[in-house]
């Protein structure tokens, strides 16, 4: 409830600051001023503008965490810090004046949207200092902000290794703090299927019971597929706990899309129903490493009954599909499947993966959404592997989202070409499960999204790029948190700050010291501050 109305006091304080606390992570487009700050009694006045789509008590929490009491009221002329909506309703760029011009006494955070006016109040928290009487103290700017890409991203792995809801809120927490707006979240996988789907419970009930630990302990000895899952209990997130955490997320200013892996990464699927893949269902047990028959018209089923529980809990409105590293023996040693392919004149395996993800596209376009996928999708040989032949006939779905993350960069230059748009997750810049020796801190922030060769006209459809935090040997929160902290910093602002814009790798380090002793003190960052 909006409460009664108190007026601001506050006052100028000519050069409180010997160095002024305008240290922004990302880095902001345009700052203006910063050389005095402006003091503000604890006790402050703040209004929402009602067609924000804020949650009042998110921003409320914000506005405490700076030291502020929050006393909202309903008449923005009377208030010290006014949240207001002005401009493209889509668009995530701000504006934020503090101190300047005739409304020298208050904050005034602008935007056209939700997201905006959340990414004005993350700079304004890293803007707040404690004056020596008790007071707060703020700069006088004005930020003038925005995006250099519209997809800015982190993923998950939890198929290898769950970590389960407060792990996940912490991460959306800081994704919030450094304005990345997309979490990519890897659900399943051959380890394990971690998302409940009401129609299939086996899923949950049998192949969630897996990790990454056991599934080295199956392939690389004698052990019985079905041993993999006898010990750990169900790891897994109940319907209910999806809804939370999208609506936590969304409270932020942050989509989730999740991640369902189509026609490999199956074998933890495929070992609670063995009908699903190629070699299982001849041998009625889960083979590691198998595919879906995507031929089967039940498997088909199977895919879309998953695809309409998945599109009721994620509204961000995509789908990540996978796509990757699909072993076509499976498919090769089935007669079913070859005779298939002749009847339906489609030469190559590489093309009947996309002739099944346009299948799948096509389902996904008549949900309202949008397909993005590995870049193995467009039926390229990424590797040059000799025993993979690249597609011949079929054509990736317009509209599908390439996710680009090993190969040649050229086949970033050639999706584009034929009219897809991108994201790039260059392995050897963007993988958090890689070490500090192999990707150091400055390596990560010298990462360009556009590659060389796009045409001025073209950079558009680079969306932007998505940093992963792939969980094979991450096993704990503690080194989930080694692996991410600090170098998510750095793709945060190559995805906020456009690359004329860029500061030096050290001036970047310099921004960032007020926020690597925040998450010191959160136990992100421990003694690894040598390594990069």
């Amino acid at each position: 409830m909006r409460g009664l109305i108190f007026l601001v006091a506050c006052c100028l304080v000519k050069g409180a600051f010997a160095q002024p606390h305008v240290n922004i992570v990302p880095q902001p487009a345009s700052i203006q001023g910063g050389n005095d700050v402006i003091q503000f009694d604890r006790s402050v006045q703040v209004y929402l503008d009602p067609s924000s789509g804020i949650d009042e008590s998110y921003a409320g929490e914000l506005l405490t965490e700076m030291g502020f009491e929050v006393v909202w009221v309903g008449d923005r002329r009377q208030a010290g810090i006014r949240l207001l909506r002005k401009g493209r309703r889509d668009d995530e760029s701000y504006r934020l004046l503090i101190g300047s011009g005739k409304m020298n006494n208050t904050v005034i955070a602008q935007a056209g949207g939700k997201r905006g006016l959340l990414h004005a109040l993350q700079t304004l928290r890293q803007m707040v200092a404690a004056g020596s009487d008790g007071h707060l103290l703020l700069p006088i700017c004005q930020i003038e902000d925005r995006p250099a890409f519209p997809w800015r991203a982190y993923m998950l792995d939890e198929s290898r290794h769950f970590h389960g809801k407060a792990v996940v809120k912490g991460l959306l927490d800081e994704m919030a703090r450094l304005k990345l707006n997309t979490f990519h979240w890897h659900l399943v996988d051959d380890p394990a299927w971690r998302l409940e789907i009401k129609k299939y419970p086996l899923l949950t009930e049998v192949a969630s019971k897996g990790d990454y630990g056991h599934m080295m302990k199956y392939t690389n000895s004698e052990h019985r597929w079905d041993s993999l899952f006898v010990e750990p209990d169900a790891q897994f997130y109940t319907q209910e706990d999806i809804r939370e955490i999208v609506s936590y997320a969304a409270v932020r200013g942050i989509s989730i899309v999740p991640e369902i892996e189509v026609p490999g990464h199956a074998t933890a699927s495929i070992y609670a129903y063995p009908w699903l893949g190629a070699s299982s269902k001849h041998m009625e047990k889960g083979v590691h490493g198998d595919l879906y028959d995507v031929t089967d018209p039940k498997v088909e089923q199977f895919l879309h009954d998953v695809l309409d529980e998945v599109v009721e809990l994620f509204p961000a409105g995509v789908i990540h599909i996978g796509g990757d590293e699909a072993n076509y023996t499976h498919w090769k040693n089935s007669k079913e499947i070859n005779a298939f392919m002749q009847a339906n004149n489609i030469p190559t395996y590489a093309d009947l993966q996309v002739w099944a993800i346009n299948r799948m596209s096509d389902y996904i376009a008549g949900k309202g959404y949008r397909m993005i996928g590995w870049n193995e999708i467009t039926g390229d040989n990424i590797r040059g592997e000799a025993h993979v032949e690249a597609g011949r006939s079929e054509n990736l779905a317009e509209g599908t989202i390439v996710q680009f993350w090993d190969g040649d960069v050229s086949l970033i230059n050639k999706a584009i070409d034929r009219g897809y748009d991108v994201v790039n997750s260059n392995r050897h810049f963007t993988y958090l499960d890689y070490s500090y020796e192999t990707t150091p801190f400055e390596k990560a922030y010298a990462f360009n999204p556009v590659p060389d060769g796009v045409a001025e006209r073209d950079k558009k459809k680079v969306l932007g790029l998505g940093c992963q935090m792939w969980g094979e040997f991450i096993p704990t929160s503690e080194r989930l948190y080694y692996q991410t902290f600090p170098r998510i910093a750095a793709f945060a602002e190559v995805g906020w700050v456009a690359q004329d814009r860029k500061t030096t790798y050290q001036a970047f380090r310099k921004r960032l010291t007020e926020i690597e002793k925040l998450w010191e003190k959160k136990g992100y960052i421990q003694h690894q501050r040598g390594l990069y």
